[in-house]
């Protein structure tokens, strides 16, 4: 055996070596787009850019904003890009996405977009903030977002694009089904139901086995006790009703 082969072996084994100490290479972070450049989406990319494992490697890298205010195209908020409207998304096919419009005066954003975007689930991640404490025997689906300190109880079920904003209570079996908007500081009794594409202001609390009927709004700092009907606008402790919520729906661009 040669003197350059037996050194080219001993580099091999060398090497293997040192893979085999090291392990394998971390995973590459995930190219991620924010669709809102609000102050929703502002928190997310935040939020995403600091989120990485124990050994300090990153989850995600925030590609930009897409947003469908055409005065913000071309522009930087925090630093980061605002690519366009959803027709940027095209433009990016291996990035994930998650949608953070939840302002009460949008509600059934989310819900037009995908049905727009019409992209497969698994575009979607579900997003958890590492100080939320999410019980082991919960349900959590596609492009939902868990804000900070928001703590869910055994057998709570959460639906497809939803989002918790911060120190959000879930008692234990409560049910947020898809698009359902949680504000901050918002307590879910035990067996409460937020049905889909409803929004529970901030301070909120709602008894145990009450509900938010489907694309109903309930009032920052409300006490719900019963059933809030579908469609409808309620606040006050007591509750009372205000107005249809129909003239909160989204009605933005396809």
């Amino acid at each position: 055996m040669s003197h350059g082969v037996r050194l080219a072996r001993q580099r091999r084994d060398r090497d293997l070596r040192i893979r085999h100490r090291a392990g394998p290479p971390p995973p590459s972070p995930k190219d991620l787009l924010i669709i809102g450049a609000g102050g929703m989406g502002r928190a997310l990319a935040s939020m995403c850019a600091q989120d990485a494992d124990e050994a300090g490697t990153r989850r995600w890298r925030v590609r930009g904003f897409i947003d469908e205010d055409r005065e913000l195209h071309g522009t930087r908020v925090d630093g980061l890009p605002v690519l366009g409207g959803l027709e940027a998304v095209g433009r990016c096919p291996s990035a994930d996405l998650v949608i953070s419009i939840c302002h009460v005066d949008h509600q059934g954003a989310r819900r037009r977009i995908v049905q727009a975007l019409g992209l497969p689930p698994h575009r979607y991640p579900t997003i958890v903030h590492r100080t939320a404490v999410i019980d082991p025997s919960c349900t959590v689906g596609h492009g939902t977002v868990l804000m900070p300190m928001v703590c869910v109880l055994p057998g709570v079920t959460i639906g497809d694009h939803v989002i918790v904003r911060p120190h959000t209570m879930m008692a234990a079996d409560v049910v947020v089904r898809d698009y359902g908007t949680v504000a901050a500081q918002v307590f879910l009794g035990r067996h409460a139901v937020v049905e889909d594409n409803a929004y529970v202001g901030a301070g909120t609390k709602v008894r145990e086995y009450a509900s938010v009927g489907s694309s109903s709004v309930v009032g920052m700092g409300s006490l719900v006790l019963g059933h809030v009907p579908p469609g409808e606008m309620w606040a006050g402790t007591p509750l009372r009703r205000l107005a249809p919520a129909s003239r909160l729906t989204d009605h933005g661009p396809p």
